[in-house]
């Protein structure tokens, strides 16, 4: 049987409608709410990697422009979306979840062999922090209905790469909380 963990990636304010934006990120929320509420009355973790800039200092900034600036409304978490009490927060510098942060430890922590991936964007840091925790040796699983990117084409590719590169799994949300 699976232990699994679901890894909420950059659902902040500037990601879905602050500096960085994305329209199509408004789609996926009802049913990241829907697979959190569930996994947290069925006791599994709930944790979230987000971005936390230092502005003007992080590498990543050069190329996105200043987004996720730690302190600020921008590097917040969606109200649709509010962390529990429960829940974990890794703070993240880089595209990955992984990355220089206490990820790893956490989730060994936790018993963890099943990350579910969900938030922004399917091509870049949902891919990333899949790509690392494929290394260390998780199975990936990917709700399609829970990630998202700016284009239908980057959603598409992101999922794919997922899928055959490291063998993920890509089904519907209902059919992964029935597993819970």
């Amino acid at each position: 049987m699976s232990k699994y963990a679901v890894i909420v990636v950059d659902m902040l304010n500037d990601f879905v409608t602050g500096a960085l934006g994305c329209d199509r990120a408004r789609a996926i929320v009802p049913a990241v709410a829907n697979l959190l509420e569930a996994a947290r009355e069925k006791g599994v973790p709930v944790i979230y990697c987000n971005d936390s800039h230092l502005k003007d200092i992080d590498h990543e900034l050069k190329h996105w422009g200043n987004h996720a600036i730690r302190g600020t409304k921008g590097a917040e978490i969606i109200p649709e979306l509010k962390a529990m009490p429960e829940d974990y927060i890794i703070l993240k510098r880089r595209y990955s979840g992984f990355f220089q942060t206490d990820l790893q430890i956490l989730l060994t922590e936790l018993h963890v062999d099943t990350l579910i991936i969900t938030g922004l964007h399917t091509h870049m840091c949902c891919r990333h922090t899949s790509a690392d925790g494929y290394s260390y040796g998780y199975n990936i699983v990917c709700p399609r209905e829970t990630t998202n990117a700016f284009t239908e084409e980057d959603y598409q590719s992101g999922l794919n790469y997922l899928k055959g590169v490291y063998g993920a799994e890509i089904l519907p949300v209902e059919e992964l909380i029935a597993r819970f």
